[in-house]
């Protein structure tokens, strides 16, 4: 099976990002990660190069609940950006609030809200979604 060549994980909780970083490596889920605890952070690093067009994720797993700038704030600033790829999002959350899950309804980059923990069979899925496109 292929996998994708860049996963980003934007998420403040460091055992969340040991385990999904885990759970990718056994699902054989990507070659290499970006990994960045909020939004800006992830913003400073990603404007760059999606602009140049160097290196861009092929999936983003982003959290909401962030400190500095949270998911929100951050797609918010990511819809900005002329960028050369096509960005997949994936919502990861704890949140089971249905107006969080609305939300995400309205980004067209979104293409689905997972509610955390995640799964190696969600990864698998991911992926087999991913590679068909």
């Amino acid at each position: 099976m292929n996998k994708i060549d860049v996963a980003c994980i934007i998420d403040d909780d460091p055992i969340f990002v040991f385990g999904a970083k885990r759970m990718m490596e056994l699902s054989d889920f990507c070659n290499s990660f970006m990994v960045f605890k909020n939004g800006q952070e992830a913003l400073n690093s990603l404007k760059p190069i999606m602009i140049a067009g160097e290196n861009v994720p092929d999936i983003i797993l982003l959290d909401i609940n962030m400190p500095i700038m949270d998911g929100w704030q951050f797609l918010e600033e990511l819809v900005k950006i002329e960028s050369h790829k096509l960005l997949t999002i994936y919502i990861v959350s704890s949140s089971i609030d249905p107006a969080d899950i609305n939300r995400a309804k309205h980004y067209k980059t979104i293409s689905n809200y997972i509610i955390k923990p995640i799964s190696t069979d969600t990864l698998k899925e991911i992926l087999q979604i991913e590679l068909a496109k």
